[in-house]
């Protein structure tokens, strides 16, 4: 077995299995984590909102306590592992997944901010964090906290401003100030995805932080005088 996959492997009484570090580039990781979020915003965008929000919260409550019940049994967290082995990481096995940050934080983004700041939200969510991570680990050579990257921090910059731009074109929102509004955008989903917030996961921190910012900049920028 290769040094790196040694590494990597899980072994307990029951249990033996090759799980990735949160260095690794651990594509399958990545893809669902787009494929899931960016599911979760076209959700939320085409859906009536009480389907939206009852699924949301109905998830919310079946993963969450799930994610925390297997800490306390072990049968339980071995089953978890071998059913999600493809994207869970070699850090969850003892703490709580990142999903249950993720979903999480959807909540709170869903019920406090308005549909557009949500959106642009999710969106951000679904590529900024695994893009940015990609970067980071193929080119990250220049270390800002941790091991956020330069290279990194910079393609999420560029991801969110081009995200920002599509979205604002798309809906017909501040079109007069579509460059700097897409600008800031990317400033605020690079520096979401940058900053560490104690030690919380940035399934959490990202879309509260990026969520709270976007509705101030909507606010200022008079995105909301139609609603």
């Amino acid at each position: 077995m290769p040094a790196q996959t040694m590494e990597n492997t899980v072994k307990t009484a029951d249990l033996d299995v090759d799980l990735k570090r949160k260095s690794d580039l651990h594509l399958a990781r990545k893809i669902w984590h787009i494929v899931a979020v960016s599911s979760m915003a076209a959700f939320y965008a085409y859906a009536p909102e009480t389907w939206s929000l009852t699924i949301l919260t109905v998830s919310f409550f079946l993963f969450v306590p799930l994610d925390f019940a297997r800490q306390r049994s072990k049968a339980l967290n071995d089953l978890m592992i071998l059913l999600f082995k493809p994207i869970m990481r070699r850090s969850e096995v003892n703490k709580l997944a990142g999903t249950t940050y993720l979903v999480t934080g959807t909540m709170i983004v869903v019920y406090l901010f308005p549909r557009d700041v949500v959106l642009l939200t999710l969106l951000f969510l679904a590529f900024a964090d695994p893009i940015a991570s990609y970067f980071g680990i193929r080119f990250g050579k220049d270390k800002i906290f941790g091991e956020k990257s330069l290279q990194g921090s910079l393609a999420a910059f560029s991801v969110c401003a081009i995200v920002t731009y599509l979205f604002l074109s798309f809906n017909g929102l501040l079109l007069e100030r579509l460059l700097i509004v897409s600008l800031i955008g990317g400033l605020i989903g690079a520096l979401a995805e940058l900053i560490p917030i104690w030690k919380l996961d940035d399934n959490l921190t990202l879309p509260v932080l990026s969520a709270s910012a976007l509705w101030l900049v909507f606010s200022l920028f008079g995105a909301f005088a139609a609603y």
